[in-house]
C-alpha cells in the first residue's frame, strides 16, 4: 500500500501537517503538492483551527524538488514553480494562523525555502539548511531569493546562494535564520506546545502582526503608520481585545475565544 504523501491531525485548535516521504526525504513530487494543497483547504474550512505546526516525517524535513520525479533537463521549470511552489509559498505566507515550522532535519533547496515560509522556525540541533541549487545548475527559488537576504542580510545570503554549503541549525539561530534550536529529542513536544500556546492566543491580533510584519518590508514609515492604524482599528471592536482588557482588570489570564 502506498502511504499518503502528507500526514494531517488535528486537535485542540492545532493542525499538523507532517512531509510523509521519507525514504526520500520528503522531497516534493506532484501527489504530495496536490495533497498538501488538500490538507491546507481542510484547515481553511476547519474554524476550530487557530495554528498549524508543518514538519517532516523521518531523518529529514524537506530534501526539496525529487528530482527523479521530473522530466529532466529542458523541462519549463517555470511552469512548475508557477503551479506548485509559488501557489504554496504565497498560500502560506498570506494564511490567516500562524505558522510554525519544526525542521526536524535536512532543508535543502526548495525544502529550505519552505522552511522559512513559517512564522516561527524551530530546529533539531542537527537539522541543517542547504541551498543546494547551485550543486545542479540551478538558482534558489519558492521565495529563497527574497527571504534569504532579509533574514540573514545581502553577504551572507550571497554565500549560501553562490556556494550550497551546509548551514547547521546552531549557526541558523546565531545568524537569525531561524527562531531556536532545541535538543532532536525534545522538537516534537516543543513545536507541539508552541502551536498550542499561539492556539489560545488572539487569532485575530496574531494575524494582523503577520500581515502588518510582511508589509513592513515595502513600506516607507508613513505607510506602515497608517497599516497599523487601520489594523488597530479593526482589532479594537474584537471580543478578544474586551476580553484581554477586562482579564488584565481583573488580573485573571484571558480566556480568548479567536473572535
Amino acid at each position: 500500500m502506498t502511504e499518503e504523501p502528507i500526514l494531517l491531525a488535528m486537535a485542540d485548535g492545532v493542525a499538523t501537517i507532517t512531509l510523509n516521504r521519507p525514504d526520500k526525504l520528503n522531497a516534493f513530487n506532484d501527489p504530495m503538492h496536490v495533497a498538501l494543497r488538500c490538507a491546507l483547504d481542510t484547515i481553511a474550512a476547519a474554524p476550530e483551527v487557530r495554528a498549524l505546526v508543518l514538519t517532516g516525517a523521518g531523518r529529514g524535513f524537506c530534501a526539496g524538488q525529487d528530482l527523479g520525479a521530473t522530466r529532466g533537463p529542458g523541462a519549463d521549470l517555470g511552469e512548475s514553480l508557477e503551479r506548485n511552489y509559488n501557489v504554496l509559498i504565497r498560500r502560506l505566507r498570506a494564511m490567516p494562523l500562524p505558522l510554525v515550522v519544526a525542521v526536524n532535519g535536512v532543508a535543502a533547496g526548495a525544502g529550505a525555502s519552505l522552511a522559512l515560509a513559517g512564522d516561527i522556525v524551530l530546529a533539531a540541533r542537527s537539522a541543517s539548511f542547504i541551498q543546494a541549487f547551485c550543486r545542479i545548475g540551478l538558482m534558489p527559488d519558492a521565495g529563497g531569493t527574497w527571504v534569504l537576504p532579509r533574514l540573514v542580510g545581502p553577504a551572507r545570503a550571497a554565500g549560501l546562494a553562490l556556494l550550497g554549503d551546509v548551514l547547521p541549525a546552531e549557526t541558523a539561530a546565531a545568524w537569525g535564520l531561524i527562531w531556536r534550536v532545541v535538543d532532536d529529542e525534545q522538537l516534537p513536544q516543543e513545536a507541539a506546545a508552541l502551536g498550542g500556546r499561539l492556539a489560545s492566543q488572539p487569532t485575530r491580533a496574531l494575524a494582523a502582526i503577520k500581515q502588518a510584519l510582511q508589509a513592513s518590508w515595502a513600506h516607507t514609515l508613513d505607510q506602515q503608520l497608517d497599516l497599523e492604524r487601520d489594523l488597530q482599528r479593526d482589532l479594537g471592536w474584537t471580543e478578544d481585545y474586551r476580553e484581554g482588557v477586562a482579564a488584565f482588570r481583573e488580573r485573571r489570564p484571558a480566556r480568548f475565544q479567536g473572535r
